[in-house]
């Protein structure tokens, strides 16, 4: 620690005395040796600095008037511990403690840290903890997905209401939404039961080919009405889903054997992404395809039918 009064006795810059002491412990780049086509560079320092106490209080700094004095004569020389560096952000000093997790998904590891933390450790004042790294990104990644999957479930109603003229139509055919979720979360329990960011991609897509379902079912109940001429309510919903079931079962067919081996490759490099995403599609696919040849029918019976 610098004596600023001795410092001020010898004209000596603090600043300057803190390069001599850096060149003489640490060393300074002085030039550059070349031996071949590789390049080493040429440290020069003290060639006793750091050895014992005795020897940096010894050490000498010049003065501006060429005198030179032991560091001893401007400093206090004395030995404790303290970080070897010292990183910031945001203008505060911050400390990175880093961990892998392995075995459990990161949020609910996450979790954990924050309650034990919260329950048995008590930080002086000034000092807070934030979690970062990967889950961060992970958060942020997934309340985007979150909003942006709202935004276009609104869309789609907006669409279907407008194509269709009916919001009850249209409203009816969104229920294939919670058909397909059922089998898009059975499938992420039971591939473990972490919900990542490529699972939510994964219900997102769902949800598309979900409606796409309703809207093959709904719009050709309309059609036979309005275009073919059955006037029996009945018989327009039975014709309907008869005659939608092959187009609906061929499209989930295709579909489903595509993901198949996408499914099959978790846990092999590269599949991080894939696998997740292809088991909530191909669970989803299951549930919806299966009860949308059911549950609609039935509620568009029971709803649909134009009121005079």
């Amino acid at each position: 620690k610098f004596d600023r009064a001795a410092l001020a006795r010898y004209g000596l810059p603090a600043g300057a005395a803190a390069e001599t002491l850096q060149t003489a412990l640490v060393g300074g780049v002085v030039g550059h040796v070349f031996e071949g086509q590789v390049t080493f560079p040429l440290v020069v320092r003290y060639s006793d600095a750091g050895k014992d106490l005795e020897a940096i209080r010894r050490m000498p700094v010049e003065t501006p008037s060429g005198v030179r004095v032991p560091l001893s004569a401007v400093a206090n020389v004395y030995e404790d511990r303290g970080p070897n560096y010292i990183s910031r952000e945001n203008v505060q000093r911050k400390i990175v403690v880093m961990c892998n997790v392995a075995g459990r998904d990161l949020r609910s590891v996450i979790d954990d840290v924050r309650s034990h933390i919260r329950d048995e450790v008590t930080f002086p004042a000034g000092y807070r903890v934030e979690y970062g790294g990967q889950f961060e990104s992970e958060a942020s990644a997934s309340r985007r997905l979150l909003w942006l999957g709202i935004a276009a479930i609104v869309g789609i109603l907006l669409i279907l209401t407008t194509a269709l003229k009916s919001f009850r139509d249209s409203l009816i055919i969104m229920l294939n939404l919670p058909l397909a979720l059922i089998g898009g979360v059975a499938g992420v329990f039971l591939s473990g039961g972490v919900m990542s960011v490529a699972s939510l991609i994964g219900f997102i897509t769902l949800f598309g080919i979900a409606t796409r379902n309703g809207i093959m079912m709904v719009s050709h109940i309309k059609h036979l009405m309005e275009e073919e001429g059955v006037s029996d309510f009945r018989e327009a919903v039975l014709r309907g889903a008869e005659e939608r079931l092959a187009p609906i079962l061929m499209t989930a067919l295709a579909a489903g054997l595509a993901l198949i081996p996408v499914a099959l490759g978790t846990g092999k490099p590269g599949s991080e992404i894939q696998a997740p995403m292809a088991i909530v599609i191909l669970s989803g696919l299951l549930s919806s395809t299966a009860l949308n040849m059911v549950v609609i029918p039935a509620i568009y019976f029971r709803f649909g039918r134009a009121r005079g």
